[in-house]
């Protein structure tokens, strides 16, 4: 019976010592570790996910960053009515709206200094609004596809005034509408 009696008493001991060492751990540790540690139990049986950093943004929404002495530029022709035409230079971003622009165009290559380097792009009907001196300016300062646009055609350029471009540089992009392949109804699908 004494023996009984200790026993009851140490198993009665050991109770209230764990429950007062539970209260005093709940008090310390806070709900949220709990909580992550109950969740990361519950994912043991998961396949884990990968997860990729998420990438950072470069100049121009590049998905690697430029060499050193070199720019970032992004040239997009428009797609249909809501998709304008966008230059990007070094994350200046321009965008263009669908009115005619030629005049002003032919002024800004006159005036280009020689070293500038010149990016061009249609939205809209580059065919029907591009008068013919202004298609000579273009042609004058290298492209291949500015005689040769359709209607609605997306065309993107890039010419130097006074320098040569490497060769390694696409300078220039034409897309022709076709009923059967346009993106856009009567456009063609924009182009960079």
């Amino acid at each position: 019976p004494l023996a009984d009696l200790v026993k009851v008493a140490a198993i009665l001991v050991t109770f209230l010592a764990a429950w007062h060492l539970g209260c005093l751990s709940v008090a310390l540790v806070r709900t949220e570790t709990i909580t992550r540690s109950i969740a990361s139990l519950q994912d043991i049986g998961k396949k884990p996910v990968l997860r990729a950093p998420v990438p950072k943004r470069q100049k121009c929404d590049h998905w690697s960053p430029c060499p050193p002495e070199n720019y970032a530029y992004r040239i997009l022709s428009g797609g249909g009515k809501g998709k304008l035409a966008k230059i990007c230079f070094e994350d200046e971003l321009c965008v263009i709206d669908s009115t005619d622009h030629s005049g002003e165009m032919m002024t800004f290559i006159k005036n280009a200094s020689q070293g500038s380097l010149l990016l061009m792009v249609t939205h809209d009907d580059g065919s029907t609004r591009l008068k013919s001196d202004a298609r000579k300016l273009v042609e004058e300062l290298g492209s291949n596809e500015i005689r040769n646009m359709k209607f609605r055609s997306s065309w993107a350029f890039i010419a130097a005034k006074g320098f040569k471009l490497p060769d390694n540089i696409e300078k220039e992009k034409i897309n022709h509408s076709d009923k059967n392949k346009n993106r856009y109804g009567s456009w063609p699908a924009e182009i960079q």
